[in-house]
């Protein structure tokens, strides 16, 4: 759903600074990407391409770090409109009503090195749910050509659409369905410092 937030949005430690800073989602070079079973037999790849977000990372108590998201739920893609139609419609996502996918964290916290956990709220369909994303390899900050202060990240988790509300599906002639339950979420970040110089 690269679903931060989303997403991963971020837990990171901030070595050169010794006070939170705060981030915003550079949307342009941030994706939310889903993958789930199709027909049992292979994967359907989509993302959503609107996205926006704040995170506040503390470096010298990583606890007292928040990440909130939002996707906007209609920009959803899978390259092939009819499908898209579809996703979109009550039978899915039913965008009409519910047009914001949304993160918020409750906790963050360390689990190795380069390894944080971000558990929180996911808002989907509706349906208000605890997720923890599993976020690898925090970049340090970097100046770009503009002189803005960037960082990155990646989350990743797994749902499961039914837990949602996410119920529509067919039978298949052969056994199956036509489509899988589990979705996996991988939320690429780029991260833009907002109070950079202070």
């Amino acid at each position: 759903m690269k679903f931060s937030h989303l997403l991963a949005l971020v837990a990171l430690s901030v070595p050169a600074f010794a006070h939170a800073a705060n981030y915003e989602v550079d949307p342009v070079h941030s994706s939310a990407q889903f993958a789930v079973k199709h027909m049992m037999i292979s994967t359907v790849r989509g993302e959503f391409t609107k996205l926006s977000g704040t995170a506040v990372i503390d470096d010298k108590n990583l606890a007292k770090s928040t990440v909130e998201a939002s996707i906007d739920a209609s920009s959803i893609s899978t390259r092939m409109d009819k499908r898209d139609e579809h996703l979109r419609s009550p039978d899915f996502l039913d965008t009409a009503k519910f047009a914001t996918i949304a993160f918020k964290s409750t906790e963050v916290k360390k689990a190795g090195e380069g390894k944080y956990k971000v558990a929180g709220n996911l808002t989907l369909h509706g349906v208000t749910k605890p997720v923890v994303l599993d976020v690898e390899s925090p970049t340090t900050e970097l100046k770009d050509p503009y002189g803005n202060v960037k960082r990155g990240a990646v989350a990743t988790t797994t749902i499961n659409r039914k837990d949602f509300g996410l119920n529509w599906n067919k039978t298949l002639e052969a056994g199956g369905v036509l489509v899988g339950e589990s979705i996996q979420i991988t939320i690429d970040l780029q991260l833009v410092r907002k109070d950079a110089g202070k």
